[in-house]
């Protein structure tokens, strides 16, 4: 069995609310074993004989879709992946501290280099970005309502789907599910 992490996009935002037994038992009833959830923000860990990863975003979306009536985008990590998303110092130490926010989008493949010049254009005074592999690191040095910059903004501007999740609850995820 392979422990995997999904990110789940737009769970308990914007009306959709669903509560984290019913989405255990949604995974389970998909085949998936010791089904976890962390937080209620989507966050779900399970094992899976399978270690395709596109198969298992496929089932899991398609599984979401037909058992909460609305689509689900879903992003795959395995433990070893969180740990290095929640070890990597994408900003030097000093911009980190004086930061309010950090957060990290998860995408389903890295951005082509027209997209990470694209995402380098909504850089300001406020926000800045780092990208590394499947991932989008957004530093927010004010508080995020101050900021222009949002899931929606990074998703109509680059046309792909994401989701974010500060970089606190990445790191208590890893603690608590990484070797």
């Amino acid at each position: 069995m392979t422990k995997h992490i999904a990110f789940l996009r737009a769970i308990n935002v914007g009306g959709r609310n669903v509560k984290m037994d019913r989405l255990r038992e949604i995974f389970e009833s998909m085949g998936f074993s010791n089904v976890e959830t962390f937080i209620a923000s989507g966050n779900v860990i399970f094992e899976s004989k399978s270690k395709d990863v596109d198969g298992l975003v496929k089932k899991i979306e398609k599984g979401l879709n037909e058992s909460l009536g609305f689509e689900v985008a879903t992003f795959i990590r395995s433990d070893s992946e969180l740990a290095g998303i929640a070890d990597y110092k994408p900003f030097p130490k000093s911009q980190m501290d004086s930061a309010a926010a950090l957060n990290v989008a998860f995408l389903a493949q890295p951005l082509d280099t027209k997209s990470k010049k694209l995402l380098m254009t909504l850089k300001t005074d406020i926000d800045d970005f780092h990208v590394h592999g499947r991932e989008v690191y957004w530093l927010c040095l004010k508080k995020q309502s101050e900021s222009k910059f949002s899931n929606a903004v990074f998703e109509k501007m680059l046309g792909v789907k994401s989701t974010f999740r500060g970089i606190n609850t990445i790191k208590k995820m890893a603690d608590k599910y990484t070797a």
